[in-house]
């Protein structure tokens, strides 16, 4: 938890009880469903919510912006950024059934009433959102192509809708025809931690 308050402070009493039942809920269920990595379950905060916390570090959600999080395995980015934004509405979707049951309970236990959750494809996805945010799922370009319909264009917030992304390494080959339209953000510019040096947001308007 120590790691969350040194970037995000002040969160609400509700906040802070919120983010440090996620080590307990996700210790749980993932003896039980493997959602991260056991050899990373230790570096739950560091590696998993702060890193989907990174996304508020280029945008602050509105209240009312709606949120898709496209292929959320373990609920990440959506359940911590469904945290530090109450007032936004989070879509979690996954194809795989087993992790959406996980997510859902965590959501639940956790106390969360701005998130849904849904079993299904990317590119079999109609609900509309203001913003798709993702971590580790396809390339690039593969991924706008499917989600690019679900974004409706304009927006309110300080970005334009689009698409967010949580990716590592080299990019500026992976991003293809979308090179021109991307701003990348490296997060070692925001976080000190060793981890972050070669991860990035991808932001692509819409």
């Amino acid at each position: 938890m120590q790691i969350i308050e040194k970037y995000f402070s002040p969160l609400s009493p509700l906040q802070t009880s919120q983010f440090a039942g996620l080590n307990r809920l996700y210790r749980f269920w993932n003896e039980r469903i493997n959602v991260i990595s056991r050899k990373d379950i230790d570096n739950l905060y560091l590696h998993h919510v702060l890193h989907s916390l990174a996304i508020a570090k280029i945008i602050s959600f509105n209240a009312h912006t709606i949120i898709i999080d496209a292929g959320t395995g373990g609920g990440f980015p959506g359940i911590p950024l469904a945290i530090l934004f109450p007032g936004a509405q989070f879509i979690l979707v996954d194809s795989i059934a087993k992790k959406i049951r996980v997510v859902e309970t965590i959501i639940k236990e956790t106390g969360l009433l701005n998130v849904r959750v849904k079993n299904l494809r990317l590119d079999a996805m109609d609900d509309k959102a203001d913003f798709v945010v993702c971590r580790a799922v396809t390339d690039l370009p593969t991924l706008f192509g499917w989600v690019k319909k679900n974004i409706i264009p304009g927006g309110t917030n300080t970005l334009k809708n689009g698409l967010i992304a949580l990716k590592g390494g080299e990019l500026s080959g992976a991003l293809g025809p979308l090179v021109l339209e991307a701003k990348l953000y490296n997060l070692s510019d925001y976080f000190s931690e060793e981890f972050f040096i070669t991860k990035k947001v991808v932001y692509l308007p819409r």
